[in-house]
């Protein structure tokens, strides 16, 4: 079984990572600190490939029909290819990769893979914006959006653009969607619906609950109103002054 773990970057994914490297899933080699598949050249230029087959609209608007019809560019496949070597040449039976930038590509890989068993993973854009990461400013991987000097803003446009994108495309036959919340505050049953859904064991790793709600900590902006809509549909707490609108 392939499979890959999907989620903007600071969203906790290294966690799910480790989980699957320590159940015996070869996630490719050689892997940094966060279990990302390195190195991640191929990774971003394919980025950049597909990027300019996104429409942007304008504002907080962007146009992903292109994607899930024309023919993917040869030299998308390519890089994939050479990004995943590792992991497509390993004769193990579960292999799998993790990094935040396969999120940027997933309608494009979610094709190229169909078989492919697909973790999307969640986490409250209050505490995802509170650290930098490269995918703050979609600029650097050719995506258009509205410009600001505000750095926090970019980071959450960019978590809006990457719910958006994987919203937008037609679900894969085996995807599941997990809170990073659920895994640290729930993690045996967290955990057992992973189980399920993979059909193998998996450990339970020592997780820190002050992963959780660091937002509640934080002097600075974490919230814009455009991330309602996602938030609510993840259960995640709006702040009151703003409910309604």
């Amino acid at each position: 079984m392939l499979m890959t773990v999907i989620g903007r970057g600071h969203s906790g994914t290294r966690a799910m990572s480790h989980t699957l490297s320590e159940a015996g899933v070869f996630m490719g080699e050689p892997l940094n600190l966060s279990g990302d598949l390195l190195p991640p050249q191929p990774m971003y230029d394919a980025c950049r490939v597909m990027a300019p087959y996104v429409r942007w609209n304008g504002g907080l608007q962007w146009d992903f029909d292109a994607l899930h019809t024309m023919p993917i560019p040869t030299e998308f496949e390519d890089l994939i290819q050479a990004y995943l070597h590792s992991v497509l040449t390993h004769d193990t039976e579960y292999r799998g990769w993790k990094i935040p930038e396969t999120t940027l590509v997933y309608p494009w890989i979610r094709r190229l893979f169909p078989d492919m068993a697909v973790i999307v993973w969640i986490r409250n854009p209050r505490d995802c914006i509170l650290a930098n990461h490269v995918t703050d400013d979609l600029n650097v991987f050719n995506i258009p959006y509205p410009p600001t000097d505000h750095p926090r803003k970019q980071r959450a446009i960019s978590w809006l653009y990457q719910y958006e994108l994987v919203k937008a495309t037609p679900p894969p036959a085996k995807m599941i969607e997990v809170r990073f919340e659920d895994f640290v505050q729930h993690q045996d049953q967290t955990v057992s619906r992973l189980e399920a859904f993979l059909g193998i064991p998996l450990p339970r790793i020592p997780v820190k609950p002050e992963a959780v709600n660091r937002w509640k900590q934080d002097k600075g902006q974490n919230y814009f109103p455009f991330l309602e809509p996602a938030m609510r549909k993840y259960g995640y707490e709006i702040p009151v002054q703003t409910k309604g609108k």
